[in-house]
């Protein structure tokens, strides 16, 4: 799901071909030894979307889809920046909450449990290409009177009342001269890949996405818990 012209003759492969081109082209120039956490730091260096064009998107991005959008960078061993486009939810949002931006207090008495949905942009710091994942993040209040926050990835975008938002981002982003690459191809193995130790600390080999965007496994959930 993602491509606005999904409909038109040709279908998915037309637009996944060269998308395909793109991923190898910047592998073969970013990972000349195929090494996880090894970039040629030459090829890279201005390479990706910079932070100041990342909030550029973000703005844009919350006028083209309707919604609130909310930057956030990637962590030490990621190579990408984060947008978020809140699609089902409502301020004060969990992400928010989660992040310690507004206390948890904020949220409304009684709210024991929260769920929002989110499409995440991921956009690379090594080449100008971008990707999305539908997030969840849910909030239970715990008997303990703790706040419980699970941000729970999926592997792509499914949830159909999406659409219309995926495909408003997707033509946003190839507007500005980024590439979009399905999530579809980007969440599989490199061919001939050197795992750099990446099996060691996740317990299972890298994937496309992690060598272009960040270092988790795709669909890994984290749960934040706020006293």
């Amino acid at each position: 799901m993602g491509c606005s012209t999904c409909t038109t003759a040709g279908g998915c492969e037309t637009n996944k071909a060269p998308q395909r081109g793109v991923i190898e082209e910047t592998i073969d120039r970013v990972y000349p030894t195929r090494t996880w956490g090894a970039p040629d730091d030459e090829a890279r260096f201005l390479a990706g979307v910079r932070h100041s064009e990342v909030v550029r998107l973000a703005q844009s991005l919350s006028v083209v889809t309707k919604a609130p959008t909310f930057v956030r960078p990637g962590g030490d061993y990621d190579l990408c920046t984060f947008i978020y486009v809140l699609c089902v939810g409502r301020a004060p949002c969990l992400l928010d909450v989660r992040d310690e931006i507004v206390p948890h207090s904020s949220l409304g008495v009684g709210e024991e449990r929260v769920r929002e949905r989110y499409l995440r942009v991921a956009l690379s710091t090594v080449a100008r290409i971008a990707t999305v994942q539908e997030v969840a993040l849910e909030l239970d209040r715990l008997p303990s009177g703790e706040v419980e926050i699970r941000e729970l990835p999926r592997p792509g975008v499914y949830d159909k009342v999406l659409l219309k938002r995926m495909r408003a981002l997707v033509d946003l982003l190839t507007a500005s001269d980024l590439t979009h690459l399905d999530f579809g191809l980007v969440d599989k193995p490199l061919p001939e890949a050197q795992d750099g130790g990446y099996a060691e600390q996740f317990s299972e080999a890298p994937r496309v996405v992690n060598y272009l965007f960040y270092a988790a496994p795709p669909t890994t959930s984290t749960v934040t818990l706020l006293g």
